[in-house]
């Protein structure tokens, strides 16, 4: 057992794991962060995505004892701490009906969050790319990328959508 000692959605966290320990189960196991979905548990789908020190990763195959001294943010540390009110991401996530089943949704938006914090312009196509290490079996990806155009073109002062 090692001591992990962290930043979990903005509040410290410190507890012990085993050195084989996904960062995924960690999270939802001990953390009860219910949002980090295990799908593959081989880094395929994008479902477990989450962001370490700003960086999406899948949490599936990062071990838990490599977040030592390192921030973490899920889905649950998007809302409004104070209010509950929904990120605008997720806002653009529900305004688009990008949710289907929503067990891919956690991992998408959270690499939402990292593109939109990249602070960057995208084209549709370039976001396209972007959000391709995402498996979702319920829809056609359209309103997704709808959804991750807006919240990019929001964050930006952007109005109407890029092409």
């Amino acid at each position: 057992m090692e001591i992990l000692k962290c930043t979990v959605n903005g509040r410290p966290a410190e507890l012990g794991v085993d050195p084989r320990e996904s960062l995924a189960d960690t999270l939802r196991e001990r953390l009860g962060l219910t949002s980090v979905k295990k799908g593959c548990e081989v880094g395929e789908c994008g479902a477990c995505t989450v962001l370490v020190d700003g960086v999406a990763i899948d949490s599936c195959i990062y071990l838990a004892v490599w977040a030592q001294g390192k921030s973490i943010l899920t889905v649950e540390g998007l809302r409004d701490p104070d209010t509950g009110e929904l990120s605008d991401i997720q806002k653009a996530f529900v305004e688009e009906a990008a949710v289907q089943c929503g067990f891919c949704t956690p991992g998408i938006i959270m690499s939402a969050v990292e593109i939109v914090g990249s602070g960057k312009q995208y084209t549709r196509e370039e976001l396209r790319k972007l959000i391709s290490g995402h498996l979702c079996r319920c829809t056609g990806y359209e309103n997704i990328l709808n959804a991750v155009e807006r919240a990019v073109n929001t964050a930006h002062g952007f109005v109407g959508k890029e092409s």
